[in-house]
């Protein structure tokens, strides 16, 4: 296995297409910010490429995504995705979980009840997503690499981005690829697998849930208990993704996916730990050993590189980094550079 040091994440390519559409094909489904379709793709990558060439205008489309890359290889290894502002041109739905509470004076009982309320509370939040590292490369800290890199890229263009950061988890799914949320609910009034609105929703967007979906509340009893019992749950492959967002600020507050249920995290973007404390920095010199293990950011749009790296501070705003992290990132003594502990 590489060293993690001779990985970068970089913007995303379009000739990165042939990568990025074999890494999805190892999803497993459920995963709509990386489809395996060609097509869907293709127009992310011209999505994204537009946001990263754009210096002015309006963000609320913007769609950064980022590549992970091991600079031995050239390999593409890993995934991640921003988004600079959800449900500005077609709706954002999300399941908040509300309590509704009656009271009976003739049996003077309260009798309380859970039910989901379809919203769009969340329009115009930002949101870090699409975070999918090779199963070859699930070792030395590259998911941590790839995730906190968004946050990152967030800092050095604050001005893209809103106050509000969400990240939806991947709901429970169960072998075959099916949804015990999606059969109990949405499946009784869209006459398709959850396979099948997962698949149309990564390619055509949920216009198709704005136009189909029941807008009254939903009790919860009302709904089997394998449906119930993987509301506000993440799949097992995402529990440590919850753990990385927990850490750096992350919550969950009561909203959920309504394909899958999975849960919705949300932070304000300047408490998150690794926007609150990074730090600008100057690069005095490029012979640093035994620093503080951390992520270094250069670069703005299409020119951001993160990497880990170990830094010796010198002083309040320069810093010393290893010859070979210079390499990797492409930078020299005087350059600017964005970075925060491990």
């Amino acid at each position: 296995m590489s060293s993690p040091d001779r990985f970068i994440v970089r913007a995303a390519r379009k000739d990165d297409l042939d990568q990025l559409y074999e890494m999805a094909k190892l999803t497993g489904g459920g995963f709509t910010n990386l489809p395996p379709d060609r097509a869907a793709l293709t127009e992310k990558l011209e999505r994204s490429d537009e946001a990263f060439s754009k210096t002015d205008g309006e963000s609320a489309n913007d769609l950064f995504l980022l590549a992970l890359e091991n600079t031995e290889t050239g390999q593409v290894r890993g995934t991640a995705q921003i988004f600079a502002a959800v449900g500005k041109r077609w709706p954002f739905y999300s399941y908040r979980i509300n309590t509704y509470s009656q009271y009976s004076q003739e049996l003077d009982r309260t009798f309380s009840a859970q039910i989901l309320s379809l919203t769009t509370d969340y329009e115009g939040a930002s949101e870090v997503g699409g975070l999918f590292l090779h199963p070859g490369e699930r070792a030395g800290g590259l998911g941590l690499l790839l995730a906190r890199s968004r946050y990152l890229f967030i800092a050095g263009h604050r001005e893209r981005f809103g106050d509000t950061v969400i990240a939806e988890l991947r709901g429970v799914i169960d072998e075959s690829g099916g949804s015990a949320f999606w059969d109990a609910l949405a499946g009784k009034f869209f006459g398709m697998s959850f396979n099948e609105a997962d698949e149309f929703n990564a390619k055509k967007g949920n216009q198709f849930i704005a136009d189909l979906m029941p807008k009254h509340p939903i009790y919860m009893d009302m709904l089997p208990e394998a449906a119930r019992q993987v509301i506000g749950k993440p799949h097992p492959s995402g529990r440590a993704a919850m753990r990385m967002l927990e850490k750096e600020g992350f919550h969950f507050n009561n909203y959920v996916d309504i394909f899958d249920g999975g849960p919705t995290m949300e932070a304000k973007i300047d408490e998150v730990k690794s926007v609150a404390e990074s730090r600008e920095a100057r690069i005095a010199c490029t012979d640093a050993q035994d620093g503080t293990r951390s992520l270094v950011a250069t670069g703005t749009l299409k020119e951001f590189r993160c990497a880990y790296t170990d830094i010796v501070e010198r002083g309040e705003s320069e810093i010393a980094i290893p010859a070979e992290t210079a390499n990797t990132l492409s930078v020299k003594p005087g350059a600017q550079v964005r970075h925060v502990a491990r």
